[in-house]
């Protein structure tokens, strides 16, 4: 492997002397946003550190990770397929990441890991950006993954009018309506879940929905979670709908689109729990100095 390939993919802290040094995990990762976001929020908070690319194998997260922090890493963002590794790796986890089940930022204080999970509040934060009141809505929830997992909370901590959980087995999802149905309770959420076969039946499914979010991988591969019988029954032109998949008008973003509703695809979700991970990492005071919609607006340029 020529060096200069290694440097991109395996980030070693040793070769940045006097500077803090971050980095995402994932396989693969040669794609990722995250450098050129937590370049532009270092640039505009001032912040002299360098983030760089990680791709562990598949069944070596713990190995690169013990390497990234022993040779002085401060923090990692972690995305698919290692947020449950990471999980696993941490020593101390807040209570968003046990809720969320997954963690996706990483950082060593005092020789311990910490583990937080940034992904649902980021995702809550773009909605509100672009315009979307949770407060009150009704949210269909597409997918019972790790993607769902660690949005749910953040979500119900809006309050919204309910909650439905829809995926293809719906065990998966009557499992998450179990493990959040306190904070449901507490929120005043009805919180339900469907098998996505069930999204075609009107008396199963009586009312369109406010939100439709598709966290399911199925928009990177072209695909929709959704029949066209069962968006005819949940979108009209009122609706949102968000794809967390970037970068492309997936087929579920078209299925909205077809019956007169707004979507968005996840660019602005990844941006904002990004500024999560970077004020988790480098304080809280910086959060007047970084500005996420300005670093999404370039992106999107």
């Amino acid at each position: 492997m020529n060096s200069s390939h290694s440097v991109d993919l395996h980030t070693d802290p040793s070769l940045f002397s006097g500077v803090d040094v971050y980095a995402v995990a994932g396989n693969p990762i040669a794609h990722s946003k995250s450098p050129v976001i937590h370049q532009r929020f270092a640039e505009q908070a001032k912040q002299q550190m360098h983030y760089g690319r990680l791709q562990p194998e598949i069944n070596a997260f713990s190995i690169a990770v013990k390497a990234f922090f022993a040779a002085g890493g401060k923090g990692m963002n972690v995305t698919v397929p290692f947020k449950l590794d990471a999980q696993a790796f941490a020593d101390v986890l807040s209570s968003r990441a046990q809720l969320a089940g997954a963690v996706n930022t990483l950082w060593i204080k005092d020789g311990k890991v910490y583990g937080d999970n940034t992904d649902g509040a980021g995702l809550v934060r773009d909605l509100l950006a672009q315009g979307i009141s949770i407060a009150q809505s009704r949210i269909l929830l597409l997918g019972a993954g790790g993607a769902a997992r660690g949005v749910i909370g953040p979500l119900l901590e809006q309050s919204p009018k309910c909650l439905v959980i829809a995926n293809r087995s719906s065990s998966k999802a009557e499992e998450l309506v179990k493990l959040f149905a306190d904070l449901a309770a507490a929120k005043e959420v009805a919180l339900e879940s469907r098998a996505l076969a069930q999204l075609e039946d009107a008396a199963r499914t009586p009312y369109p929905f406010d939100l439709v979010i598709n966290a399911t991988a199925a928009g990177l591969v072209d695909e929709s979670p959704l029949t066209l019988a069962a968006a005819a029954n949940i979108f009209v032109p009122s609706s949102f709908a968000y794809d967390m998949v970037y970068g492309k008008s997936t087929a579920f973003m078209q299925q909205a689109l077809q019956k007169g509703a707004r979507v968005s695809d996840g660019l602005g979700m990844l941006v904002e729990q990004a500024a999560d991970a970077f004020l988790l990492w480098r304080g809280q005071a910086l959060a007047t100095a970084i500005d996420p919609r300005a670093v999404l607006a370039k992106l999107r340029s």
